[in-house]
C-alpha cells in the first residue's frame, strides 16, 4: 500500500510517498516534493492545486493520504491558506484522507521507531514531517 504523507506549511503541501510491501518499506520516486498555492490566489488557483494533487495521487496509485493536522489556536496554529489546502485535499473524490495529530504521530513513532535514520532516506530536510506522517499512518493502519 502506498500512503502519501502531507505536511501543510504556509501555502505549500509538502509530500512524501511511502510504500509498505511484504513488511518492507520503500520510498517511490516522485516527480514533485511539494505543491504550492500562490499567496494571492484565485478560485482557479485552488482548483488547479486540487487537480494537480489528485493527478499526482492517481499517477502514483496512492491508496491513502495522511495529513499532519495543524493546531487551530496557539503559537503553532496553521494559517488560513493551509486550511484551504487541507479542504481541497479532503474534497478530492476517491481518495481516503486521514488527519493525524502530532500526538498520534509521536505515539506511533515511539511504539515503532523508524527503521532507518531520516538522513539515510535521500529525502530533502523539509520533507521530514511528511515522511514521519506517512510512516505513522502505515503503523496506525
Amino acid at each position: 500500500m502506498i500512503i502519501c504523507g502531507v505536511e501543510l506549511s504556509a501555502n505549500d503541501a509538502v509530500v512524501c510517498l511511502l510504500q509498505l510491501e511484504s513488511k518492507q518499506f520503500n520510498l517511490p520516486d516522485c516527480r514533485v516534493r511539494k505543491l504550492s498555492l500562490p499567496k494571492e490566489h484565485t478560485r482557479e488557483d485552488l482548483q488547479k492545486f486540487q487537480f494537480a494533487f489528485a493527478k499526482l495521487m492517481s499517477d502514483y496509485r496512492v491508496e491513502r493520504v495522511a495529513v499532519k493536522e495543524r493546531m487551530t489556536k496557539g503559537k503553532f496554529a496553521g494559517g488560513a491558506i493551509s486550511f484551504k489546502l487541507e479542504s481541497a485535499i479532503q474534497l478530492i473524490e476517491n481518495i481516503d484522507v486521514d488527519l493525524l495529530s502530532s500526538a498520534q504521530i509521536k505515539s506511533a513513532l515511539s511504539d515503532n521507531p523508524l527503521p532507518v535514520s531520516f538522513s539515510d532516506t535521500g529525502l530533502k530536510v523539509f520533507q521530514e514531517a511528511a515522511f514521519k506522517t506517512a510512516y505513522a499512518a502505515h503503523r496506525l493502519n
